[in-house]
C-alpha cells in the first residue's frame, strides 16, 4: 500500500527524533521515551479513557487513584519500550546485555537438542520485541509472524529492525503456508496471541475475568506437528534490565481436536494473565482487549470501554 503524504510526514518526523535519541546514552534515550509515553496519557489523553476503563474492569478492587497510577505507568512503559526497540540494533553489547535473569531456558535447549520445531507464544506484555531478539541471539532459528500496520512505512521499519536482530519475518497472510515449513525444518515460530483480530481463527476464553476473542493458530500448529509450546514474557526490572520467563504450555491430545485446541489457548492465556496481574503496568492496555466477545456475554462481563 502506497503511503500517504501524512503518513510520510509522520514517519520521517519519527525517524528524525530517533536519530537524535541515538546520539544520547541508552539510559537517557529510554528515559525520554518514558516521558514521551507519559505525555500520551496527559496532556494528550491518547486512548486515556480506554486504558483506565480496561484497568478498572480487570481490577475492580483497585481504587480510582491506583487505576490512574497503573494507566500512567503503562503509557511510560510503552514509550520506553518503543525507544528500546528502535535503538536496540545499535546498543553496545546487544540484547544479551539487557537480560539479567532467565527462567526456563533449559526446556528450550532440550527441545533444540531433539531437533524439534518449537512454538513460542507471547502477549503484549513486558517488551515482546526484545523477547524475539533474545531468542534469536541465543542461536534459535526464529521466525515471527507480523501483521501489517496502518502506516506501511512504520511496518517496513519495524520489520527491518527485527531482521537486523536475527529474526525472520513472515507476514500473517503467509503464516498458514510458512509455519509448517519452519516447524518441519526444526525452526521456532513466534506468535503474539492476545488480540482478537477480525477474520482470524480464534476462540473465546476468559482473560482477567471477561470473555475475550483469542487467536488459536499456535495451538492448531502445535497439535498438527507435535511441537512443544512455550509461553514467554520479558519483564522489565526496576534497574532497566529484563527477566526473561519461559514456561512450557501443556499439549495433551485427547483425540478431540477442537477441545484440545481450546485447552491450549486457555493454558497460555492463563499464564499471560498471571504475569499481567503481577505487573499490570507493563501490559498494552491501549488495545481494546474485550472488543470482540460472544453475543450472549452477560452485561457485567462486557467490554468495559462501552458506555452503559
Amino acid at each position: 500500500m502506497k503511503p500517504t503524504l501524512a503518513q510520510r510526514a509522520e514517519f520521517y518526523s519519527m525517524r528524525g527524533m530517533l536519530g537524535a535519541l541515538g546520539l544520547l546514552s541508552w539510559e537517557t534515550a529510554c528515559r525520554i521515551g518514558a516521558s514521551l509515553g507519559a505525555a500520551g496519557y496527559s496532556p494528550l489523553r491518547i486512548r486515556k479513557d480506554v486504558v483506565e476503563k480496561q484497568i478498572a474492569g480487570a481490577f475492580p478492587e483497585k481504587s480510582p487513584e491506583e487505576v490512574q497510577r497503573i494507566a500512567r505507568a503503562s503509557f511510560e512503559h510503552l514509550g520506553r519500550t518503543a525507544i528500546e526497540t528502535a535503538l536496540l540494533p545499535q546498543r553496545e553489547g546487544g540484547v544479551l546485555s539487557l537480560v539479567e535473569r532467565v527462567d526456563g531456558w533449559d526446556r528450550v535447549e532440550q527441545a533444540r537438542a531433539e531437533g524439534k520445531g518449537m512454538i513460542f507464544v507471547a502477549g503484549h506484555h513486558g517488551n515482546w520485541e526484545l523477547l524475539g531478539a533474545y531468542i534469536a541471539a541465543r542461536g534459535i532459528p526464529f521466525e515471527v509472524i507480523a501483521r501489517g500496520m496502518g502506516n506501511p512505512l512504520f511496518g517496513d521499519y519495524v520489520n527491518k529492525i527485527r531482521t537486523s536482530l536475527g529474526m525472520v519475518v513472515m507476514h500473517d497472510s503467509d503464516a498458514v503456508k510458512r509455519t509448517p515449513r519452519a516447524l518441519r525444518a526444526g525452526r521456532a515460530v513466534g506468535f503474539l496471541s492476545d488480540q482478537g483480530v477480525k477474520g482470524l481463527a480464534s476462540t473465546y476464553v476468559t482473560f482477567l475475568g471477561r470473555p475475550a476473542k483469542t487467536p488459536r493458530g499456535a495451538a492448531v500448529f502445535a497439535l498438527r506437528f507435535n511441537a512443544p509450546v512455550f509461553f514467554v514474557d520479558g519483564i522489565r526490572l526496576p534497574n532497566g534490565k529484563y527477566r526473561v520467563i519461559i514456561e512450557p504450555v501443556e499439549v495433551a491430545p485427547t483425540g478431540d481436536r477442537e477441545t484440545d485446541v481450546d485447552a491450549i489457548v486457555i493454558r497460555f492465556t492463563e499464564l499471560l494473565e498471571k504475569w499481567v496481574r503481577e505487573f499490570p503496568e507493563q501490559y498494552f492496555w491501549q488495545h481494546r482487549r474485550w472488543r470482540r466477545q460472544p453475543p450472549d456475554t452477560p452485561r457485567e462481563l462486557r467490554d468495559p470501554t462501552l458506555d452503559d
